[in-house]
């Protein structure tokens, strides 16, 4: 069955099905990641004075455009990584090993992942018509600077994701559920919940949310078809590269990109952008496939 792959990780999740300790590691996950912000925040305060701090943290607490900023945002989810691990160990009695999958097989299927998906980029981007007008944001030079701390940062930010919805979330829910509309279909609808920002995307905020449900759902089927999370991880890396780090929507998390868009995320405009960019999932998940044999 194309789903055997993921009695790898959900047989580590059946020790402990019962939903409520599901729903008490969530709350845990907010509790450390909240107080690990807010800890660490504390100690540069302590030790280089709350200026300082409050510039370090001035893109976590609200998500300004600075590359500084964006570069603390996404290293910020090492505070998400850690409420899982804790979550999953004291809930659940499961370790991070457990959520990923074995390394060596979830190393190996980024790696092919990544090269396909990074591959089927670089062709849309010379084959297709230019698209909505860019506007150059950051030197090629700085850009290229800022690399060796922006590629490790966005690692974070998308393997902080994964381990939650695909890993924790998605595995505990097949622990309980039998119907793969359960366990990946409520990870989708929470993913949707979480990227759902009508103050800031207005009448875009509904098709980006339904966006991010589809690429919820495309993430959790590699996941299933390979027993790993580092398929999905490397979907969502691909992916998030390109808009934080290649084309941004001006604004919030924008510091790190080489080009803007020449709108915003409330503008009409953005609207057949998203139907594109669902397109590309789409052949993304094809080209994982491909890469994955599965």
């Amino acid at each position: 069955m194309r789903y055997d792959p993921h009695e790898t990780l959900v047989s580590a999740a059946r020790g402990q099905p019962a939903l409520w300790r599901l729903a008490a590691g969530l709350a845990v996950i907010a509790a450390v990641q909240i107080g690990l912000t807010y800890t660490v925040y504390g100690l540069i305060s302590a030790l280089r004075g709350p200026g300082i701090a409050e510039a370090a943290f001035r893109g976590v607490f609200e998500t300004t455009a600075t590359a500084s900023d964006t570069l603390w945002l996404l290293a910020s989810f090492l505070c998400l990584i850690c409420g899982t691990a804790v979550a999953a160990q004291l809930m659940q009695g499961r370790s991070l090993r457990s959520l990923t999958g074995p390394p060596g097989a979830a190393i190996g299927q980024f790696i092919r992942v990544l090269r396909a998906v990074a591959l089927l980029y670089l062709v849309l981007w010379i084959v297709l018509p230019a698209g909505p007008e860019k506007v150059a944001h950051r030197p090629l030079g700085a850009w290229l600077a800022l690399l060796p701390l922006a590629l490790p940062a966005l690692a974070i930010q998308t393997f902080a994701e994964e381990m939650l919805f695909r890993g924790y979330l998605q595995q505990q829910l097949a622990a309980r559920f039998r119907s793969p509309l359960l366990w990946i279909g409520m990870p989708a609808l929470l993913f949707a919940l979480a990227h759902y920002s009508p103050g800031a995307a207005g009448d875009n905020a509904l098709p980006a949310a339904l966006w991010a449900a589809a690429f919820s759902v495309a993430a959790s089927d590699l996941t299933a078809r390979s027993g790993t999370l580092g398929a999905a991880v490397a979907l969502h890396f691909v992916n998030n590269a390109m808009a934080v780090l290649i084309v941004a929507l001006p604004g919030p998390v924008s510091g790190l990109a080489l080009y803007t868009y020449g709108f915003g995320a409330d503008d009409p405009a953005l609207g057949p952008l998203i139907a594109v960019d669902l397109a590309v999932l789409g052949l993304s998940w094809l080209a994982a496939r491909v890469a994955l044999r599965v």
